[in-house]
């Protein structure tokens, strides 16, 4: 142990020497803050490379430079570090961070930081000990890139014991913030042809952005999918990635996408399918969105549609097309309500269609997207399927229009760069 130990001495602060934080992202760290102190679990998740590292890396410099934590009383693990490999499971994290407390002689409350925790066979049992641990004060932070990190027995055992947090790419004013860019048109025009991926950021070359973004789909679909589920038909799981990208919010129903691929002479069924959507889902890299009916008050079952955590995947792997900025706006607009806390739906009206509606906390917001408000048709069907619903909550209307449209009816017309700071 003292080996492993040595090895990673680099990775944490105790010699007073810095690490790298990157671009700090002060909405996420002012909503970790709040619950500084409890004995709460924070658990941070998210799509792999989304910013989750920096951001636990972020947290620890908070509480060194600004609530004066000693250096070593700091205990930080990254799984996918070559220098943690010997930490397989839960036995010997706890026997490396034993060996921490005695080598270091640490007195008081220490924090412990377990970045992709998902790699440590049976983690749950060394978060739960130390979490409950009432002989000495620990506060735990965990990251995960799956959805279930927390699912099942875990959930229950912890139940009201953790605070979940979603890390997702850049947003448009971080992107415009890092690049000292006025938030405006131009800027959400590069922000949707780039995506918002943190170290894509920093390449220029297109064709490098493109193998990093292969890279990452790769890790995604290999590491964090085929061998953790042991997926056979591989082919088949990265064809139905290709295709949920490629229709981009379309309704889609998993009975179509059997008989789709049935059709291209492909084994597969129902239930193959289903789970390897579900699978996607939970890598972050694919949000599945249900329908619900308005009138009825119910989720349907049935179709749903698909969104990107990042568009970077459609743009780097099948290329950006101007035809696709209606799709890669309702996109980014559905992203936007996510990164505020917001749950998601489609709204079916009879006939008619809501592009979303989103509910937090008692506030209700219906939403409609369109590329342009550019003919009468367009403007009715917009404005007229929002005019349908018989209720006082808020109603929005988004297009790329240069002028914007005068409130009608109560209904608001924003661009996409202004409903940054309405919601």
């Amino acid at each position: 142990m003292k080996i492993v130990f040595e090895n990673i001495r680099k990775y944490n602060t105790w010699d007073g020497i810095p690490f790298s934080i990157g671009f700090v992202r002060n909405a996420y760290l002012e909503q970790v803050k709040r619950y500084f102190g409890s004995k709460l679990i924070k658990v941070i998740v998210g799509q792999r490379r989304a910013g989750k590292s920096y951001l636990l890396r972020q947290i620890i410099h908070l509480l060194i430079a600004e609530y004066q934590v000693n250096n070593k009383n700091i205990f930080y693990l990254n799984k996918e570090f070559i220098a943690f490999d010997e930490i397989n499971t839960a036995s010997d994290l706890d026997e490396l961070f034993q060996y921490y407390k005695t080598k270091l002689k640490v007195e008081g409350k220490i924090y412990i930081f377990l970045d992709e925790i998902q790699n440590i066979e049976k983690w749950e049992k060394f978060v739960n000990s130390y979490s409950q641990d009432f002989s000495n004060e620990y506060e735990l932070f965990i990251s995960g890139s799956n959805s279930n990190l927390l699912s099942g027995e875990l959930a229950t055992l912890l139940s009201g014991r953790y605070v979940e947090f979603v890390a997702y790419p850049f947003s448009l004013l971080e992107f415009s913030n890092y690049h000292k860019l006025a938030l405006g048109k131009a800027s959400f025009i590069r922000y949707l042809k780039t995506g918002g991926l943190p170290e894509l950021l920093n390449f220029e070359d297109n064709e490098i952005k493109r193998h990093y973004i292969e890279d990452l789909k790769n890790t995604i679909i290999l590491r964090d999918i085929i061998q953790r589920k042991k997926i056979k038909d591989t082919e088949l799981l990265e064809d139905v990635f290709k295709f949920l990208i490629t229709n981009i919010g379309n309704q889609t129903s998993l009975l179509s996408l059997v008989k789709y691929f049935k059709s291209k002479q492909r084994k597969t069924n129902y239930e193959t399918i289903s789970s390897y959507v579900s699978h996607l889902t939970e890598t972050f890299v694919i949000h599945e969105v249900s329908r619900y009916d308005i009138r009825g008050k119910q989720v349907l079952s049935g179709e749903k549609k698909y969104y990107l955590n990042d568009l970077s995947f459609k743009n780097y792997i099948f290329g950006y097309y101007p035809s696709d900025m209606g799709y890669h706006l309702e996109n980014f607009v559905y992203l936007k309500l996510k990164r505020n806390g917001y749950i998601v739906t489609i709204g079916k009206l009879a006939a008619k269609e809501i592009d979303f509606i989103a509910e937090k906390s008692g506030k209700t917001l219906y939403v409609q997207v369109a590329y342009l408000l550019n003919s009468h048709e367009v403007i009715e069907r917009e404005f007229g399927n929002l005019l349908m619903i018989d209720d006082n909550h808020e109603k929005i209307v988004i297009s790329m229009d240069d002028i914007q449209f005068a409130n009608e009816k109560g209904i608001k017309h924003l661009r996409p760069w202004e409903f940054l700071n309405e919601v």
